[in-house]
């Protein structure tokens, strides 16, 4: 079967028994600041979830790009994947009596009769109950399931107690406890706040070697039982005195795309699946290596870049911090795993070629083709270069001692060598970082220096208070609209320094910015100072500010309340809408005071972050 067989068949089917296909969100959360990517299907669904009315109904289906950046470090075996897709079934407001029988008949149908899974090759788990919280056995899920596998004439013995038996006893329907099969947001249900829903969860594993190891066991994370799907039965709401029943549950269901996909094919491992065929092929013919004797650094390789390649197109760029830390590691680490099989050029930008050649169901990604391809080409090259200097100087301190925690910050900091690299390189050598904890000591001296050498500056980036700067400061603004109306909306700003002499901004964009466009940019500035526009300021929630898609960046230092800088004229345009902390000027006005808004120089400031100097004179 074919990815978009996958798809295609589970929307079909759900929405052919009356759920409705709702779209998929972007990988970059867009109202969650407590995470950076969207790790499940059930993500952003988390409001409705909670009670929240979804415009689109009540029995709602999709496909959601997902980014783990917690099994990072898992890339290499054979089912860990950084970017996977999520087939998901969410019910809001279910009927109790019936809610758990529809689901698992529905996904059972659809996973059996259509797919063609063998259901003799299937596991499932229930939970055990809580009797000191009084939550009970599972006992409706249990049935089910004895139900489904007795209508295919498969015994179905229960296993109570699978940490100490495996499937050595036949099980069929293992029984975890809380710590397994029940979901909240706090985990256990011990853990929950008052409030708080959560309930007992249902997986269902696909056996990839029934005559395998006796002792393995769906929770035991290895390579026999693989989870392909889980529902989630949100049941139950924590209360001052314990647990109750909802009138109306609601059900989260979701499943690994890729790891269905290859059950379906009859293959444990996801990288020999459709999509990663087309690369694999590509990967070996340019390393001149086989995938058979290079299984886990084709596996990091190809991972990294198909990540990558969706965080780029979703406007993810390079950087030392937060999502853009990611983007680097997963460049940083497969241009490094690329090098040990001995290619010396720039791989990672050829590769991601045929993934995105092959992403049609994500057209998005096709229309970034040209800024991915950039910011790839430019990160691995920068990388390349400071890899060969790392790893010599690495290397060499190798031979004359220990290396410890402080000296691989020093590597960072001079090479931009990441920690994580250098404890690979180290192991590859059977030897481990010294004194792990002065790295983290070394970091944090650096950021105190750091600090302090910063400390006459005020908000804004701002050098001083005077009339010439505050004006500046407001063109910065414009600035950043213009930039991102011209350029789009993975334009953010990424640094300033203002002084009364000249503006320096940073932004994120992954190539040179053409005359023409800046032109374009120029143009629009002055035509929104020459509008007299209005400058007010007003606060808000910092979460309100982000639903509304207020424009800001660095978010994690403002507080839950935060201001906003609105410049709009008098027919109600509205030029620029920013959090800031000011200060400003009253009307964009003022600035023809100082003259015209000019570019002085456009010019590469770090890896997919351009510099722009300008002035008003």
């Amino acid at each position: 079967m074919t990815p978009d067989e996958i798809r295609n068949s589970f929307l079909s089917e759900m929405t052919r028994q009356g759920s409705i296909a709702i779209p998929s969100a972007s990988v970059v959360p867009e109202n969650d600041p407590s995470t950076l990517f969207v790790g499940s299907g059930m993500q952003p669904m988390v409001p409705y979830l909670l009670g929240l009315d979804h415009p689109m109904g009540q029995d709602l289906v999709n496909v959601q790009p997902c980014i783990r950046t917690g099994d990072i470090e898992e890339v290499g075996d054979l089912t860990h994947l950084t970017f996977f897709e999520m087939i998901g079934r969410w019910e809001l407001g279910a009927d109790p009596k019936t809610y758990k029988a529809e689901q698992i008949r529905r996904v059972m149908d659809w996973q059996v009769n259509v797919l063609g899974l063998d259901p003799k090759r299937l596991s499932v788990t229930i939970h055990s109950g809580n009797s000191d919280l009084g939550i009970n056995y599972d006992d409706a899920s249990l049935k089910v399931w004895q139900e489904f596998f007795a209508s295919h004439n498969i015994e179905a013995p229960v296993e109570e107690e699978p940490f100490t038996y495996g499937a050595s006893r036949g099980g069929r329907i293992f029984v975890y406890d809380d710590s397994e099969n029940w979901w909240s947001r706090a985990g256990v249900p011990s853990n929950m706040p008052v409030g708080e829903p959560g309930g007992p969860d249902s997986e269902m594993f696909f056996d990839h070697d029934p005559e395998g190891d006796p002792m393995a066991h769906p929770a035991d994370g290895g390579a026999r039982f693989v989870e392909i799907g889980n529902n989630v039965f949100m049941s139950h709401k924590r209360t001052e005195n314990g647990f109750v029943l909802f009138e109306r549950p609601n059900i989260d269901y979701g499943g690994g795309l890729e790891r269905i996909l290859s059950a379906a094919n009859g293959e444990v491992d996801v990288y020999k699946s459709p999509f990663f065929a087309g690369p694999m092929q590509y990967l070996e013919k340019q390393s001149n290596k086989e995938y058979s004797k290079n299984e886990k650094a084709f596996r990091i390789i190809l991972d990294h870049t198909r990540a990558t390649v969706f965080l780029l197109a979703s406007g993810v760029y390079p950087s030392n911090k937060d999502a853009g830390y990611v983007v680097r590691r997963l460049i940083r680490r497969a241009a490094r795993v690329g090098k040990t099989l001995g290619y010396e050029g720039a791989l990672l930008s050829n590769l991601a070629q045929v993934f995105i050649n092959e992403s049609e169901t994500y057209t998005f990604v096709q229309d970034a083709r040209e800024q991915i391809l950039n910011a790839l080409e430019q990160e691995e090259t920068l990388f390349l270069k400071t890899l060969r200097n790392g790893e010599r100087e690495i290397r060499r301190f190798m031979k004359t001692g220990d290396i410890t925690g402080k000296i691989a910050f020093q590597f960072y900091e001079t090479y931009g060598f990441p920690l994580e690299l250098t404890k690979e390189l180290l192991e590859e050598e059977g030897m481990d970082i010294q004194a792990p904890e002065g790295f983290d000591l070394a970091a944090k001296e650096h950021s105190i220096a750091s600090k302090s050498a910063s400390t006459a500056k005020f908000s804004g980036g701002l050098g001083d208070k005077s009339e010439t700067t505050v004006s500046f400061h407001t063109a910065t603004h414009l600035l950043l609209a213009g930039l991102r109306e011209v350029l789009g909306d993975h334009v953010h700003q990424r640094g300033s320094n203002i002084t009364p002499e000249r503006i320096r901004f940073d932004v994120s964009h992954p190539q040179k910015i053409t005359a023409e466009e800046l032109q374009q940019v120029v143009t629009f500035v002055n035509t929104a100072i020459k509008a007299g526009a209005e400058v007010k300021s007003y606060e808000m929630d910092k979460a309100e500010a982000r639903e509304a898609g207020i424009e800001g960046s660095f978010w994690e230092k403002y507080p839950e309340r935060v201001t906003i800088y609105e410049m709009k004229d008098s027919k109600g345009t509205v030029f620029s809408r920013e959090l800031c902390g000011g200060p400003h000027v009253n009307n964009t006005g003022n600035l023809t005071q100082l003259g015209s808004f000019k570019v002085l120089k456009e010019e590469s400031s770090s890896a997919g972050v351009r510099r722009i100097k300008a002035v008003i004179a």
